[in-house]
């Protein structure tokens, strides 16, 4: 009986060792995670248009989600802590293959406290199925539309400057916190008054279609610091202009295939931006 008791201990003492150093990973793992109280706006590097936001206090707005699922499903796994299954918000700016397989994928496995849309989207096809999901996950559903706006929280608040209805959707978002602002545009046109709201103050970032003119009246009233091109958009007829053409409208580009994802990061007076390459 001593004999086989002796047997048991070197085995339950190295079982507990390697519960121990599970518990050690998670963690610092857990640590590594936590909230910094700074803003951070991830371009994610994925095919269509897609944006994780982190708000200051930790929780996570997804705008848009890309054309890969698999993709999508990687980055978040990356950049969210591993525990967490919810997002404060899911904001959808066009209902169209480069903007929502993604985020439909996204829905599988994270509850979002509330959605923004385009209003009147199809009830079939991926649109249906983003709908029906949402109405599983029992998520209030708001039509996203000029002047709404989500809190943030400790200061920061994602506001709808400019929106089109159906499934082609197409809107500009507004991102504040404290001092710093970023622009999102989807590339559809701005009337004057969001123009107007665009322009009211030092711009951080702006993203903005690679693809869309960038000779516009909104471009030469923004200013912005950082331009961060977007690939959904297409038009019929591209710009054709070089970066070096682009540096007058900003000193600062960036694009996902040079740069994979880019972060934005904000603690309220002032933002810098980081690359993964």
């Amino acid at each position: 009986m001593e004999d086989a008791t002796s047997d048991r201990r070197p085995a339950a003492l190295r079982a507990a060792g390697w519960i121990l150093a599970m518990v050690t990973v998670l963690l610092a793992v857990a640590w590594a995670q936590r909230p910094d109280g700074r803003m951070h706006v991830y371009f994610l590097d994925t095919p269509g248009d897609a944006i994780l936001v982190q708000t200051p206090s930790g929780r996570f707005v997804l705008i848009d989600g890309g054309s890969d699922p698999a993709m999508l499903a990687t980055l978040l796994g990356r950049l969210t802590p591993f525990w967490r299954r919810d997002l404060a918000a899911v904001v959808l700016t066009s209902a169209d293959g480069a903007h929502m397989p993604g985020q439909v994928a996204a829905l599988a496995r994270y509850r979002p406290d509330i959605a923004l849309a385009p209003p009147e989207m199809s009830a079939s096809g991926t649109a249906g199925e983003w709908r029906r999901l949402i109405g599983q996950l029992g998520t209030p559903l708001r039509a996203l539309r000029p002047g709404v706006q989500l809190d943030l929280g400790n200061g920061a608040s994602l506001r709808t400057l400019a929106a089109a209805a159906g499934d082609e959707g197409g809107a500009a978002l507004l991102i504040i916190y404290g001092d710093t602002r970023t622009i999102i545009h989807g590339g559809g046109a701005l009337g004057d008054a969001a123009v107007d709201q665009a322009a009211g103050g030092p711009l951080s970032a702006l993203a903005y279609p690679w693809q869309r003119n960038l000779d516009t009246p909104l471009l030469a009233a923004l200013h912005p610091k950082a331009i961060i091109f977007t690939s959904a958009y297409v038009a019929a007829t591209p710009v054709l202009l070089s970066y070096a053409e682009r540096r007058r409208f900003s000193p600062n580009l960036y694009h996902e295939k040079n740069d994979g994802t880019v972060e934005l990061i904000s603690d309220g007076r002032r933002a810098w931006i980081e690359t993964e390459r």
